[in-house]
């Protein structure tokens, strides 16, 4: 299984970065010390390092020339808050595959992993990225004509309505933070104290049914 280490001294970042490739199936661990990335990120355990420059104790672009000198081939993608370009130049020179500006798209970050990893990862269990109607506990919903049946009943659910629940369907019994969920419906920027997935949530309740949707306070929403 594809492992990445995630070298981010911001813990609701990294948190939030790691749930999101969690379920799409990588194993991911957080190194929150530039000298830690370094000496993990020269391990040869991981398939992928995702870098932030601004670490203590060791700079990111220190850290992307000595791993490329010590010829460590995994891909890098570069994820700062350093937009200028200098700092991108100086990246890309030292061995960078790829360079993202904070704040940024976790839908946007796992295309980019996945094109550097030639799409390795999968699916939570039992779902086939290619499935066309989903099916779980009653409900079946078909994401292109944006229809769910619950119990048999057809039910017309808004775009944002369907694919918030096609989210849900593909992670059955997982915690989906809201952060999560913006970067996955809505494409937002990281941005866990928006409301728009509790607004989305209760609509959805009104067309599903108030218990098939679970808070877990203080963390998000799961399919029951």
């Amino acid at each position: 299984m594809t492992r990445i280490l995630v070298a981010e001294d911001d813990a609701g970042i990294a948190d939030f970065i790691v749930r999101g490739f969690r379920l799409e199936g990588y194993l991911c661990e957080v190194a929150d010390d530039g000298s830690e990335a370094f000496i993990r990120g020269h391990s040869g355990e991981f398939d992928m390092m995702i870098l932030d420059l601004g670490l203590p104790g060791m700079d990111g672009t220190d850290i992307l020339e000595q791993l490329r000198i010590l010829r460590v081939t995994m891909p890098i993608i570069v994820l700062t808050a350093r937009t200028g370009l200098d700092d991108r130049v100086r990246a890309l020179e030292g061995g960078a595959d790829d360079y993202m500006a904070k704040p940024f798209q976790f839908a946007e970050l796992l295309a980019r992993v996945k094109l550097r990893l030639g799409g390795a990862g999968r699916t939570s269990e039992g779902m086939d990225a290619a499935t066309v109607v989903l099916r779980r506990g009653g409900l079946e919903l078909d994401p292109r004509t944006q229809k769910v049946r619950v119990g048999g009943d057809p039910r017309n659910l808004s775009r944002r309505e369907s694919d918030l629940l096609e989210a849900l369907m593909r992670h059955p019994g997982q915690i989906l933070s809201r952060a999560q969920l913006l970067s996955m419906v809505w494409e937002m920027d990281f941005d866990p104290g928006s409301n728009v997935v509790d607004v989305y949530v209760r609509a959805l309740r009104r067309k599903i049914g108030g218990d098939r949707i679970e808070t877990v306070r203080g963390v998000g929403y799961r399919l029951v």
